[in-house]
């Protein structure tokens, strides 16, 4: 057997020479890969021209296409989800975690959210009227306590008649202190239980029919039913990876300086979560074009979609919101160029998708074990959003989104949690080119501290991975074991911040104190049992 540091230069040099031109190559493995990402200049016309050159997998465009949009397509987002139809959504943040005891108690305030008292809410949205007109029959539809699905649906709904309404923008995506253990469970569970076991690795495998000598004249059925559920399995980590790093984009441009008391961008949070990994700005730019595919093949739907609040006389609201989403349908057909038909392919088309949607599913349920309520929020918008697309590109033909002959297709909450996941994704990619700003406006000395930290991180956590094949180190992070530091910096902190807490509010405080004793009697057991357990692949363990 060779020698681990031979077979970690051979992977380079194979990884060097099936890179590509872009700024994200397709080597995971490689040299200077902070500064290929911080130092990029955006494009300003679209190179592809609709070729499918790639080199975003399943489309026909590059990243120039995006790029060249990107401003224009933000800045239209951007007003169109402050409208009183895309800003408010009705979400249930106290369903019972099903899959293991989750206390639901955040320390920290920053997690708490605003809701809107549904008085406020134009009654054409309220519980009752959407429950008359939204929610199927319940012999198409399979319910659980307190939500629903279809079959043609990805995700779990939340019930009409539960939950609370939310102001999207009185509640934005920042970061909020939620860390450690509890975030680390939601992703482990999510990449580890809930998907098909795939990892970095795996997506740059690519299936070779001169692999085997019957394959060298016509490849057998198995091996092409092999090769395409190899495509979904990638295309799925894809999906769940890119979610993954936009949101760690937007934690790292919205983060609390606990020193200066202010909100503002962290450039060494995104070197180390996202900079020193280009392969996860890759899948938020992957996500970006699928939604946008789905938005494109929904234009006709959502043209005609009726936005009126019904609050106003003069409808100037309305025809402002149906201007500002006919400009972003407008960019979705020009560079939402997904190729949706070459997944879920044959004989084994319609197991893999079924299994597809249970996963995905699955990930919807997860997101009711966060226990931040304004994280929590957000993972329920943009499972919901990305859900919605999936049905839209997998589950329904032209007829199907014909708005004549189909009205209802999607209910409110899909409609608003679709353009919402969108305009996560576009702001997290405009949120780097800030962090890019940053980068060159930074000291010398600063930069080199910043990319010797980064890479001192990616070797521990190399290290952390034991494995035969040194070729599985291009995975996921492994699961952060924390250190005896750490753990006491983390007590400290919630000590204090339950201190803090009792002085604001006294009445709760006994049976606050009995739930912060069970939460790190939690995290220490856990912690003993992390040292006890070797860690193969792993999320990204930075939340």
């Amino acid at each position: 057997m060779l020698p681990t540091t031979l077979l970690l230069v051979l992977a380079s040099i194979v990884s060097a020479q099936s890179s590509d031109k872009s700024f994200l190559g397709e080597s995971i493995l490689r040299e200077n890969q902070v500064q290929n990402v911080l130092e990029h200049r955006l494009a300003s016309e679209a190179e592809c021209k609709h070729i499918p050159t790639g080199p975003i997998e399943m489309t026909q465009c590059d990243y120039e296409s995006i790029e060249s949009v990107e401003e224009d397509l933000y800045k239209h987002l951007h007003e169109l989800v402050a409208t009183p139809f895309f800003r408010h959504f009705r979400v249930d943040l106290y369903r019972e975690c099903p899959f293991w005891e989750e206390n639901g108690f955040c320390m920290n305030r920053e997690c708490g959210i605003t809701t809107v008292d549904e008085s406020e809410i134009p009654e054409k949205w309220r519980a009752a009227s959407l429950s008359k007109v939204e929610l199927p029959p319940e012999e198409l539809r399979n319910s659980l306590p307190g939500c629903y699905y279809k079959e043609s649906d990805y995700c779990f709904l939340d019930d009409h008649t539960e939950g609370d309404h939310v102001d999207l923008i009185a509640n934005p995506e920042q970061f909020t202190g939620y860390s450690g253990f509890p975030a680390n469970r939601i992703w482990s569970t999510i990449y580890n239980e809930n998907c098909f076991g795939i990892s970095e690795l795996d997506l740059k495998a690519k299936v070779d029919s001169d692999d085997s000598p019957q394959s060298a004249n016509s490849p057998t059925k198995s091996s092409l039913n092999e090769a395409q559920q190899c495509l979904e399995k990638r295309v799925y980590y894809k999906i769940i990876s890119g979610l993954h790093a936009s949101i760690s984009i937007h934690l790292c441009h919205d983060w609390f300086n606990q020193t200066s008391g202010q909100w503002m961008p962290n450039l060494e949070c995104f070197v180390s979560r996202v900079a020193s990994h280009p392969e996860r700005l890759k899948y938020v730019y992957f996500n970006t074009v699928l939604v946008l595919r789905a938005v494109a093949r929904l234009g006709p739907y959502l043209s005609a979609y009726d936005y009126c609040s019904c609050n106003s006389e003069t409808h100037e609201e309305d025809r402002f919101t149906l201007d500002r989403l006919n400009k972003v349908i407008e960019i979705a057909q020009n560079v939402g160029q997904f190729d949706e038909s070459s997944l879920f392919k044959g004989e084994d088309a319609n197991i893999v998708k079924e299994e597809f949607k249970v996963h995905f599913r699955n990930v919807s349920r997860i997101m009711d074990c966060v226990g931040c309520d304004k994280c929590r929020l957000w993972g329920k918008v943009q499972t919901t959003g990305v859900a919605t697309a999936l049905k839209v590109l997998f589950e329904m033909d032209e007829k199907a989104l014909d708005p004549s002959t189909n009205s209802n297709l999607l209910t409110r909450l899909e409609v608003v949690a679709l353009i919402n996941t969108l305009h996560r994704f576009t702001e997290s990619l405009v949120y780097v080119n800030d962090f890019r700003r940053m980068w060159a406006e930074a000291p010398n000395d600063e930069s080199q501290k910043l990319i010797k930290e980064a890479e001192k991180a990616l070797t521990d956590a190399l290290q952390i991975t034991p494995s035969p094949d040194p070729l599985l180190l291009r995975t996921h992070d492994a699961t952060e074991i924390p250190s005896r530091r750490d753990l006491y910096r983390l007590w400290k902190e919630r000590f204090w911040s339950f201190i803090s807490l009792c002085r604001q509010c006294t009445s709760d405080c006994l049976s606050s104190c009995r739930r912060v004793v069970d939460s790190i009697l939690e995290l220490v057991h856990s912690s003993f049992q992390s040292f006890k357990t070797d860690k193969s692949a792993a999320p990204h363990s930075d939340l």
